[in-house]
């Protein structure tokens, strides 16, 4: 089954973005004309903290302050096209810096705060970036790139602003960020330009969303949930963000719920469980919250069940990928059947497409009720340009026209979309897409170990985790907190194994080929 609107049959079945296209200016530059004082952006550090106490970013500020930082880079000598990484906490600047490279027509790459030193290392090494904001206390290998320190970012800010924003064309380079690869080494996404238009679907197909809403977000600025979710699709619609970036805690959720008075509340469905786990929701007032967003993971029924029982709120799901975004959802103006994440959003033309499917030529989708791979159409505004450097991992994602991105599902005689796991090994860990090889490499460095594999654990009905088969060394002991920690030298926090297995063989076949999914068995 495909989902597709009858004037447009063999492609995207929505409007297409204009010719000339900034995905910055349509973001931030409508709003800021139209809306120049109200509130954009807010970032709290201090969840007790009195709300006037917090950081408070005007549309009008933030349009001018995001020229500013533009006009700052290419003051630095970057280059449009030129990449700049992002190596920053869940700051203000973040934001800034993400939006003013848009701005200036650079392609900004946001990593995680999380990451390892090595492993930002790969990441700004195999970008090429030109330049690489740090924060304090981080730490990067910075090459030939320029690094742009804390207060090399402040005096980004008070450079005269741009006159206007970059003239760049739809498909043009936006943004590139980096996921798990089939060969275990992270790839990079480069988006275009037309993503931000790409996202229109889900306005009313997921959020329900509207300039009188008020959206608070607990992802990380690194993440595509949080810049398109938290920030993208907010300011877009002159809605309000709301970001928190002060310890981690599960507490501060239901009191930043009533005291922001947020109408919207995005996260993944960890979070929600350990909020009606740790947390009284009703304790606090969540009159103002019309309903909750849930991605990156699926969302279990007796999650849903126990949230809608527990808050009275209803949580509305959607699938996407770091590609193409969330494509699949439910939302406030259709039923949600629990289980699955949703139909098509509007204008979206998605099929499921046979396993062998050929990659030249047509390909007709599966009926409804058949099995396959997942695929969105390739004229969608928000499928990416590509994998960068990257054109061996393309080889096995499309399907003549059509993109797929390794999920297994069927769709139901009415259009609803039930999800069948992976076909291949790529792991979910709290909502990031995970190569169990990457991990297996950083592992294989112990002393201890002589074979490795890893494989998500499921330890309870609707929670699974990151597990490491480990076979031992000829004479060596089972040192389960020698192995974690090598892990944590190596691998940024979600990508840890939570579990060690000691085995004696790991199973394979015939052939030598690892039995991955044994494992769990």
């Amino acid at each position: 089954m495909s989902s597709s609107a009858p004037e447009n049959h063999h492609g995207h079945g929505g409007a297409l973005p204009p010719a000339r296209f900034n995905m910055a200016r349509y973001c931030l530059a409508a709003s800021a004309a139209r809306l120049p004082d109200k509130i954009g952006l807010v970032v709290v550090a201090d969840a007790d903290a009195p709300l006037e106490k917090a950081e408070r970013w005007s549309y009008g500020a933030l349009d001018e302050a995001v020229r500013r930082v533009g006009a700052g880079l290419l003051a630095e000598g970057l280059q449009p096209g030129e990449r700049l990484m992002i190596r920053m906490p869940n700051t203000s600047d973040y934001a800034l810096l993400f939006f003013g490279a848009i701005a200036a027509g650079l392609v900004p790459l946001p990593s995680s705060a999380q990451l390892t030193t090595a492993e930002a290392d790969f990441l700004l090494a195999d970008s090429g970036a030109a330049a690489v904001a740090v924060a304090g206390g981080m730490t990067v290998e910075a090459g030939t790139a320029r690094v742009l320190d804390e207060a090399a970012v402040a005096r980004l800010r008070t450079h005269a602003p741009l006159t206007g924003y970059a003239d760049t064309g739809a498909g043009d380079p936006a943004f590139l960020v980096y996921t798990s690869g089939t060969s275990g080494r992270p790839k990079g996404v480069l988006h275009a330009q037309r993503s931000a238009w790409g996202r229109r679907p889900m306005y009313q197909g997921w959020y329900g969303i509207g300039e009188s809403d008020v959206v608070l977000h607990a992802g990380a600025f690194n993440w595509t949930y949080t810049l398109g979710a938290g920030l993208t699709d907010p300011w877009a619609n002159g809605a309000t963000t709301v970001l928190y970036n002060g310890p981690k805690d599960v507490h501060v959720w239901p009191r930043l719920l009533e005291r922001t008075r947020a109408t919207l509340f995005a996260a993944v469905p960890t979070l929600y469980r350990q909020i009606l786990k740790y947390c009284d929701p009703a304790a606090h007032d969540l009159s103002a919250l019309r309903h909750g967003l849930t991605a990156g993971e699926a969302l279990p029924p007796a999650l849903l069940a126990q949230w809608r029982e527990a808050t009275g709120k209803n949580l509305y799901e959607a699938l996407g990928m770091s590609e193409c975004s969330t494509y699949i959802s439910t939302g406030p103006d259709m039923e949600i059947r629990p289980g699955s994440p949703g139909k098509p959003q509007p204008g979206r033309r998605i099929a499921i497409l046979p396993l062998d499917a050929p990659h030249d030529g047509n390909v007709e989708p599966l009926p409804p009720g058949e099995t396959g791979l997942l695929a969105v159409h390739r004229s969608d505004p928000g499928l990416m340009l590509g994998y960068w450097r990257r054109p061996e991992e393309e080889e096995d994602v499309y399907r003549g026209e059509w993109f797929t991105g390794g999920d297994l599902a069927s769709f139901d005689a009415d259009g609803y979309l039930w999800f069948h796991g992976r076909a291949d090994d790529v792991m979910n860990a709290m909502g990031y897409r995970v190569s169990p090889q990457e991990v297996e490499a950083a592992l294989a460095g112990h002393p201890d170990i002589a074979d490795v594999a890893v494989a998500e654990k499921r330890v309870r009905e609707d929670v699974s985790v990151i597990a490491a088969f480990v076979v031992l060394k000829e004479g060596r002991m089972r040192n389960t907190a020698s192995i974690l920690a090598h892990a944590e030298a190596q691998l940024a926090a979600y990508k840890r194994p939570r579990e060690v297995v000691f085995i004696d063989n790991l199973p394979r076949t015939a052939n030598g080929k690892l039995m991955r999914r044994a494992l769990t068995i």
